[in-house]
């Protein structure tokens, strides 16, 4: 099937595979938009009636795949840990969201669209998106992506950080899998 996606200001038509698929798609029907993404650059096509979000973190891609339910409706360019602040890896549900945030770690830095994922202070949230590892933990993403993001996940919502390129495939986590985790009380 065809969508429209908006990529940064610009429409193209794109072909959305589901998950089982996925490898294949990444490197076939959903090629180059999704491969060839520059820094701060993403795709979107948000359809409610899917079924419920799943986030993908792809480090060694850099970039963040967004389905509902095994449909892609997004994917953008991230910036995870750099050397010596890993991303961790794992399926983590959303625990905080905060459309306006300020770090308590790093002398206050914006963190807008924040999407907690530890309560180390490891997060989803609008931020400089160079296209390589050069946080300090966080999943940086361009601040439209942020902002769609946010807009269509709640608390619990699963977000798995992988260490396999979209080309290795996966299928999108589930709330089961984010429920595994037992998230406290900071």
């Amino acid at each position: 099937m065809k969508h429209w996606l908006i990529m940064a200001g610009a429409t193209v038509t794109l072909a959305i595979a589901p998950a089982p698929a996925f490898a294949a798609a990444a490197t076939d029907a959903l090629a180059p938009e999704v491969t060839t993404l520059a820094p701060n650059k993403f795709l979107w096509n948000d359809d409610a009636t899917l079924g419920p979000v799943s986030i993908v973190i792809s480090i060694p891609d850099q970039k963040a795949y967004v389905y509902r339910g095994e449909i892609l409706i997004g994917a953008s360019t991230v910036s995870t840990g750099k050397d010596g602040k890993d991303t961790p890896l794992g399926t983590f549900p959303i625990l905080q969201k905060s459309e306006v945030h300020k770090s308590n770690l790093y002398d206050s830095a914006p963190m807008p669209f924040m999407q907690r994922l530890t309560w180390d202070g490891v997060a989803i949230h609008a931020g400089m998106n160079p296209g390589f590892p050069a946080s300090h933990g966080c999943i940086r993403v361009p601040t439209a992506f942020a902002r769609n993001l946010f807009g269509v996940t709640s608390k619990g919502t699963p977000v798995l950080v992988t260490d396999a390129s979209a080309a290795e495939g996966w299928v999108p986590p589930t709330a089961a899998d984010a429920a595994l985790l037992d998230p406290m009380a900071p």
